[in-house]
């Protein structure tokens, strides 16, 4: 930190920050609670999400680690919960003996195709179908570059 005064935050910034902060916090828990009608979790479903949009619906941990936003400690302890509800399973690299794929088993390609569409109707009733195109078109330009720089801290 620097010995210079804060930049306090306008009453304008102040609410804008804090109308941020609870949307995503009221906006991931009411997904939570929509995802657990079927014994999953944002973390679980956003990981289903990964491994079944990509190759052979198999990815490396420090991949999906990354996709996910999550180190790799938690990511595995994730894996871990993931594998004994059969939603994943772990194979080696064959090519790095050290690095490790997470890969969707038939239980969890099931799983997935059963919970996206009730999913995806629930972004829809909690987020998408609130705003306006303009308002959606504004929110991305908005987070672009916000998204952006904390992934260029990583």
């Amino acid at each position: 930190m620097n010995d210079e005064e804060p930049r306090w935050l306008t009453s304008m910034e102040q609410r804008a920050w804090r109308a941020h902060l609870a949307a995503h916090k009221l906006l991931e828990h009411r997904l939570d609670r929509d995802l657990q009608t079927f014994g999953l979790s944002v973390n679980d479903y956003e990981i289903l999400v990964n491994l079944s949009e990509s190759s052979e619906h198999r990815m490396r941990m420090s991949d999906l680690a990354d996709a996910t936003i999550q180190s790799r400690s938690r990511l595995s302890h994730q894996i871990s919960r993931m594998e004994a509800a059969g939603l994943v399973a772990r194979e080696t690299c064959v090519d790095d003996r050290r690095g490790t794929f997470a890969v969707l088993t038939e239980h969890g390609w099931a799983t997935i195709q059963q919970v996206a569409p009730h999913h995806v109707a629930s972004v829809r009733q909690h987020f998408i179908d609130l705003l306006t195109d303009d308002q959606l078109r504004e929110l991305e330009a908005a987070y672009t570059p916000v998204v952006n720089h904390l992934k260029s801290l990583r």
